[in-house]
């Protein structure tokens, strides 16, 4: 593709991205490029055949061994997590003893999910996860009641694949993924990424601070079901997408399974509108697209399916506005190649828009970030504070952001940040006040 090699350069330029990895399927072709600097300490250069980080989109290879599971018999997503791991336990007890496999690849087992608590680097860590950090977490939804994206329910998704394949997780993406597809260019732990030419995350301490290289490659290895270890080429991880729009790892009726919708997802611009087993299912105008975001420290990734065009475009970035290039370079790639339109990122109005104080303001406690929403002279605010070692690598200080009312349930944030403005939705009010927050992806429940 002739328009990538043109104007790669130029836009992660324009976006402040320090390097990425771009890779298309269209018309039975596969087209990639490659710009940018993968460590802005070194100044080593990016390639077609450099690793990123997929962060995420790790867990459509999760959700891939389970369903191999299912095929084979061994799983049924519909019976309790406990029918496999009889020491699955959670602070609910009630809870944990009737979540199942499909609650977990939907996102609606409503456990809190965001316990990046290391425990091993060793072979060890997913099965220490769940016997020592799984039982402290508490219940914020009733399992079933609603969509919260939560990464520690892949970990047990990992760590079920684990006792019935009987090997760590890392091999088992190798052996039953990467080899059968004959990949070049992927690491399954952080060791493996010596082996390539490796891209590094960039962070800014503060908005509109310069990028400087982050403080770690990656998050804890115990996490790795969940996102936190698994980097790639751009062409490797289209060819994963291929082998669904193909059906080499599992039959055409188990992955049309896999993209019907199971629950739908709060509006929050940018993400996806419903969830399949594992998958995000997007509706845009022209179609539907299939796929998986990923983020890491300071790297994020794109990964979208057009299978009825068969069309799969991959981004791979390390840092800057990766939300605002992704808009433009795979908006204009899908355009092009699968006549799908991506919707239009939400902004704040032009004209002011009412929305209940009471609603809104409070205290909203997750495990990583504390959120308070205040007003103060008549503008409402947001603070964010970190909780947890965890939470300190994504705000490294308190930060403080100005919102705007969207409409009568959502705020926006006033300025943009990484290109993109960020959504936050309210829901589940009780007596006038919201019970939870809905951002990124997860409901935090109201603490105050």
């Amino acid at each position: 593709m002739r328009w990538l090699d043109d104007n790669l350069a130029d836009l992660i330029t324009k976006h402040g991205v320090p390097a990425a990895s771009v890779a298309v399927l269209a018309d039975g072709e596969v087209s990639t490029a490659a710009a940018g600097i993968l460590n802005l300490d070194t100044g080593v250069e990016a390639t077609v055949d450099s690793v990123f980080q997929v962060g995420s989109i790790t867990k459509l290879w999760t959700t891939t061994l389970i369903l191999q599971l299912v095929a084979d018999g061994k799983v049924d997503l519909d019976r309790p997590v406990r029918d496999y791991l009889p020491e699955f336990k959670l602070a609910d007890e009630a809870a944990a003893a009737v979540i199942t496999p499909r609650q977990l690849l939907t996102h609606s087992s409503g456990f809190s999910g965001d316990a990046f608590t290391p425990t091993s680097r060793g072979d060890d860590a997913v099965e220490l996860f769940v016997r020592d950090v799984l039982p402290g977490l508490a219940q914020e939804v009733s399992p079933g009641a609603g969509f919260s994206y939560n990464n520690a329910g892949f970990v047990v998704l990992g760590r079920i694949a684990e006792v019935l394949f009987g090997k760590p997780f890392h091999e088992l993406v190798r052996e039953r993924i990467a080899v059968p597809l004959g990949l070049k260019h992927v690491a399954t732990i952080a060791d493996e990424a010596l082996l390539y030419r490796a891209a590094l995350g960039h962070v800014a301490p503060k908005p509109g601070a310069p990028l400087r290289t982050a403080p770690v490659w990656s998050l804890v290895h115990a996490m790795a079901p969940a996102g936190s270890l698994l980097a790639m080429s751009a062409a490797d991880l289209l060819a994963f997408g291929r082998a669904y729009l193909d059906a080499t790892l599992l039959d055409r009726d188990t992955i049309d399974r896999l993209w019907e919708p199971q629950v739908d997802v709060p509006a929050i611009g940018g993400f996806a509108q419903h969830w399949g087993l594992g998958w995000m299912i997007f509706d845009v105008e022209g179609g539907r697209l299939y796929g998986h975001d990923g983020g890491t420290v300071g790297q994020a990734a794109f990964f979208r399916l057009v299978p009825d065009k068969g069309v799969a475009v991959v981004l791979l970035t390390n840092g800057g506005s990766a939300g605002a290039l992704y808009d433009e370079l795979v908006g204009h790639i899908l355009r092009e190649t699968a006549g799908v339109e991506l919707p239009t990122r939400p902004v704040p109005p032009e004209q002011p828009v009412e929305i209940s104080a009471e609603l809104v303001t409070g205290r909203f406690t997750g495990v990583l970030v504390e959120a308070t929403i205040s007003v103060q002279d008549g503008e409402f605010w947001v603070l964010d504070d970190a909780v947890s070692d965890e939470g300190r690598l994504i705000y490294p200080e308190p930060r403080r952001t100005r919102l705007v009312a969207l409409d009568d349930t959502r705020l926006i944030a006033a300025e943009a940040e990484q290109g993109t403005h960020e959504v936050l939705a309210f829901h589940g009010a009780v007596d006038g006040r919201a019970a939870y927050l809905f951002r990124g992806g997860r409901l935090t429940p109201r603490s105050h």
